[in-house]
C-alpha cells in the first residue's frame, strides 16, 4: 500500500453506521459524511456531506452536535429545501448533483450516482449520491446507500467505503465483490450492525475482498 494511502486510512473513523468522520490532516479541513447518533458535542466540522435525505443520513439533532458558525454543507440538490428547513442557509451548501464536480474547503469533490438496481428504498430519479474525495492526492469514494449500476462502476479511487448491511444497498458478499471490481487498495465497510445488517457483516465482508486489497473494519471490533 503507498504510503499516503496508508495515512489517509488512518485518517478515517466509522463512528457508527454510515456516520464518517475524515481528518485532512493538520493543514487540511475536518470532514464527516451522514452524521448520525454523534457522541458529544465536537463543534469541530469544516464540511459536513449528506448523501440522501433518510433519517439515517440527514438527521438535524446529529450534525448541530457538530456545525461552527463557518461549516460548510454539502448535498444533493433535492435536499436543499429540507436543509434549509433544518436551518442551515444557502450561502453554507454546496449542491452535488449526480455526475458533476466541484471543490469545498479546498477539497476537490466528485458526486457519484448512487441507487438502488431491483429495490426501491433509493431510486435513480431522487439524483442521491455518493462522494469522492481527492485529499492530498489520495481519492476516497464514500458511496452512500447504493448497488452496484453502471456510473459507480467506473469509480477509480484509492480507499473505498460501501455499505454491507443488506436489505437496503449491497450485502456483505455484494459489497465485496463491488470492492473487488473497482479495486482500491483499501477498503471499509459500511452500514451494518444498527440500522441494517449485523455485527458479523463486516467479517463476511473481508473474508470475501480480494487478498490484495487491505480490509480496515472500524464497526464492532
Amino acid at each position: 500500500m503507498r504510503q499516503d494511502v496508508e495515512e489517509a486510512l488512518r485518517r478515517i473513523q466509522v463512528l457508527t453506521h454510515s456516520s464518517i468522520r475524515i481528518s485532512a490532516g493538520s493543514d487540511g479541513p475536518v470532514l464527516y459524511l451522514d452524521p448520525y447518533e454523534v457522541q458529544g458535542e465536537p463543534k469541530d466540522a469544516d464540511v459536513i456531506f449528506f448523501t440522501h435525505s433518510h433519517y439515517d443520513h440527514f438527521s438535524p439533532d446529529d450534525f448541530r452536535k457538530l456545525m461552527k458558525e463557518d461549516t460548510m454543507f454539502v448535498m444533493p440538490q433535492s435536499m436543499i429545501k429540507e436543509a434549509a428547513e433544518a436551518g442551515i442557509t444557502d450561502s453554507r451548501i454546496v449542491s452535488a448533483e449526480p455526475g458533476e464536480s466541484s471543490e469545498v474547503c479546498g477539497i476537490p469533490v466528485f458526486a457519484v450516482p448512487a441507487y438502488n438496481v431491483g429495490k426501491k428504498f433509493h431510486p435513480k430519479e431522487n439524483r442521491w449520491v455518493g462522494y469522492l474525495l481527492s485529499i492530498h492526492g489520495v481519492r476516497i469514494y464514500v458511496a452512500g446507500d447504493t448497488d452496484a449500476n453502471p456510473e459507480n462502476r467506473n469509480v477509480l479511487c484509492d480507499i473505498a467505503l460501501v455499505p454491507a448491511g443488506g436489505t437496503y444497498t449491497f450485502t456483505p458478499e455484494e459489497a465485496a465483490d463491488f470492492v473487488n471490481e473497482i479495486h482500491p487498495e483499501a477498503a471499509i465497510p459500511t452500514h451494518y450492525g444498527t440500522v441494517a445488517g449485523t455485527p458479523a457483516d463486516g467479517k463476511k465482508f473481508a473474508a470475501r475482498v480480494n487478498p490484495d486489497i487491505a480490509v480496515k473494519l472500524c464497526l464492532f471490533q
